[in-house]
């Protein structure tokens, strides 16, 4: 059973790739409302936040418990991981190109790795370190950077993203040797949610919904949105981080821009470039390199 569970292990981090690779969809409608990006991140996280506590109360009550001594653990993955990472992806957005934007986002498993032989002592092989070319690489051909507009501010506000994203496999590891998937997840969404009503400007929100021509349609796709995009892929990562290193699910997880390449192909009818397509494939390598082992076993 233990070596079932570990096997699973990466299959939930591939589950929550794809998930998040799915983002562009709701986005993308929920923009045409007119809410800005924070809004729907703010949407997201705080739907996301009340079905974690709806799970968590049918799934096991006590595990709404924690030590206070905990708290400062929840606050930084709600904070300092989740509403950090996103509001500094979003601004990077406003101010590089998505392209360039993603590749600094995705420099996140560069920031778990080091911080996991840091804080974990986990080994720093030759596996790893090929997987994590491999899939740098790939995100890079994937998104087309393009250095152009970059600025000193928004490079470190980029890289914020990075390590903000990064954040959340190491903090998550920790909550995991005391807490449930369940118990972690819903409290980080909790704090998260708490924090992004203070820049969400929630009265403007609000009265976009009012004005909706459907309200109670728009507000099943946001149930819809948070459910796809936030609640099955951090629960699915969460349980991933039980029994997958740090490092190697952030390198597993880069799986998300390939996912998201293909939706925009496939749903919004964009071309699939040569360059794109050889992404893609060093992404799946980087996967393939990292798990090789585990199967000869």
């Amino acid at each position: 059973m233990g070596k079932a569970k570990r096997n699973l292990g990466p299959l939930l981090i591939v589950l929550a790739g794809c998930f998040w690779g799915s983002m562009g969809i709701f986005v993308r409608k929920l923009s045409d409302f007119g809410f800005s990006s924070v809004q729907i991140v703010s949407i997201r996280i705080t739907l996301a936040a009340l079905f974690f506590c709806i799970l968590l109360f049918i799934k096991d009550r006590s595990g709404f418990r924690i030590a206070l001594r905990d708290l400062p653990l929840f606050l930084g993955l709600g904070f300092g991981s989740i509403l950090f990472f996103t509001v500094c992806y979003f601004t990077a957005i406003t101010m590089m190109p998505l392209s360039t934007a993603a590749i600094l986002l995705y420099t996140s498993p560069i920031w778990i790795m080091l911080m996991s032989v840091l804080f974990f002592r986990e080994n720093l092989n030759g596996r790893k370190l090929l997987a994590l070319a491999l899939a740098f690489a790939g995100c890079v051909l994937v998104s087309g950077i393009s250095g152009e507009g970059m600025t000193l501010t928004g490079l470190l506000i980029g890289l914020g993203s990075g390590i903000g994203y990064g954040l959340y496999s190491i903090l998550g590891t920790i909550a995991l040797r005391k807490y449930s998937p369940f118990t972690v997840t819903t409290y980080t969404f909790l704090f998260a949610a708490a924090g992004s009503w203070i820049i969400c400007k929630p009265g403007d929100m609000v009265s976009k919904f009012t004005a909706a021509p459907n309200p109670m349609w728009l507000l099943f796709f946001c149930c819809l949105t948070a459910l796809v995009t936030a609640v099955i892929p951090f629960l699915a990562y969460t349980m991933g981080l039980r029994t997958v290193e740090a490092s190697k699910a952030g390198i597993i997880a880069t799986i998300e821009p390939m996912v998201a390449t293909l939706v925009g192909i496939l749903v919004f009818s964009e071309p699939l470039t040569f360059l794109s397509g050889l992404g893609i494939l060093l992404i799946l390598s980087a996967v393939i390199v990292l798990n090789w082992k585990r199967r000869q076993i």
